[in-house]
């Protein structure tokens, strides 16, 4: 099968890129690596089956490349992803995340795509009175990112219903592992990896209880993997473990794997986070016939000796 992977040189796009070639599959990329990097897909160069092309979603030859190319499947990945930045500049955000969905949209229907497998976010939940949160909780965005990102869904099922392009929209928990970077609106699992790693302070914000969902990367990279299938299809999933973590536990994990000081500095909380979250992947296991795999102790340690090995 041939896979179109958007935003293919980031952090998750990468290790889906890396689980498509391990099937067996040819995949293609395009990133404008303006958060990814090529660094991420060394593997993927050697594979013979991997081909890569660096340009924005909204670039007018993205439609031409995917006639010529003719994937079957699309992942798209590519997005805007800092809440803060949508904040500060929602139209560049509403230009990314749903201009170019609609770019990449139009693009696959032209080069006769299947489907579009879809990361969309639980920001789109706003502050869920439910949790975990189950599959067909409602949305209330409570951001220019929630808010583009479900104006991307709803693009994906006008296309559904015009033209047969099939979907799938995964809305993803709090995904971390290798590759993950530290710098800008990172996860914390990332911040407190590299800092615990290389001895430096680390500062949790309020008293420490506020909870995430923590899903390990190759957990999602299998589910896009799956959802490349029929199964699934016009349907949104949660992809998460259902489990809640505290920032004090996870960060106690980390200096454990690490090897270091478990005594984080305390700060006021941060306006607008949320104190907990976690998503129901049931209906997941249900329609795709996934379910995450990877224990947290587990899925921090590898994150850990990666980081580590990115230092040697």
């Amino acid at each position: 099968m041939r896979v179109l992977v958007t935003g293919g040189a980031g952090f998750i796009g990468s290790h889906v890129v890396d689980r498509l070639l391990a099937d067996g599959h040819e995949v293609f990329v395009v990133d404008d690596l303006s958060s990814g990097s090529t660094d991420n897909l060394s593997a993927a160069f050697d594979s013979g089956r991997f081909h890569f092309h660096e340009l924005d979603i909204r670039d007018p030859g993205l439609g031409a490349l995917v006639v010529e190319w003719k994937p079957e499947v699309v992942c798209h990945l590519a997005a805007q992803i800092s809440v803060r930045r949508s904040v500060a500049d929602p139209i560049h955000d509403a230009r990314v995340n749903v201009e170019g969905t609609a770019c990449v949209l139009g693009a696959a229907r032209e080069g006769g795509s299947r489907k579009v497998v879809f990361a969309s976010s639980v920001a789109v939940y706003g502050h869920p009175p439910v949790i975990p949160v189950p599959g067909d909780a409602p949305t209330d965005p409570r951001s220019p990112y929630a808010a583009s990102k479900l104006g991307a869904e709803a693009y994906l099922s006008s296309y559904r219903a015009l033209y047969g392009l099939d979907f799938t929209t995964l809305v993803l928990a709090n995904v971390y592992g290798p590759r993950q970077s530290a710098a800008g609106e990172a996860g914390v699992v990332a911040i407190f990896t590299d800092a615990l790693v290389d001895g430096k302070p680390t500062v949790l914000y309020g008293d420490g209880t506020q909870t995430r969902d923590y899903v390990f990367v190759a957990d999602i990279a299998d589910a896009f993997v799956g959802a490349c299938g029929s199964e699934g299809g016009g349907r949104r999933f949660n992809l998460g473990t259902g489990l809640q973590t505290t920032d004090r536990r996870l960060h106690s994990i980390i200096a454990d794997a690490a090897g270091a000081n478990d005594k984080p500095g305390f700060a006021p909380p941060r306006l607008g986070d949320l104190p907990a979250m976690a998503v129901d992947p049931v209906p997941a296991y249900e329609g795709l016939g996934w379910l995450p795999r990877t224990e947290l102790g587990e899925g921090l340690r590898a994150t850990v000796e990666w980081r580590r090995s990115c230092r040697r």
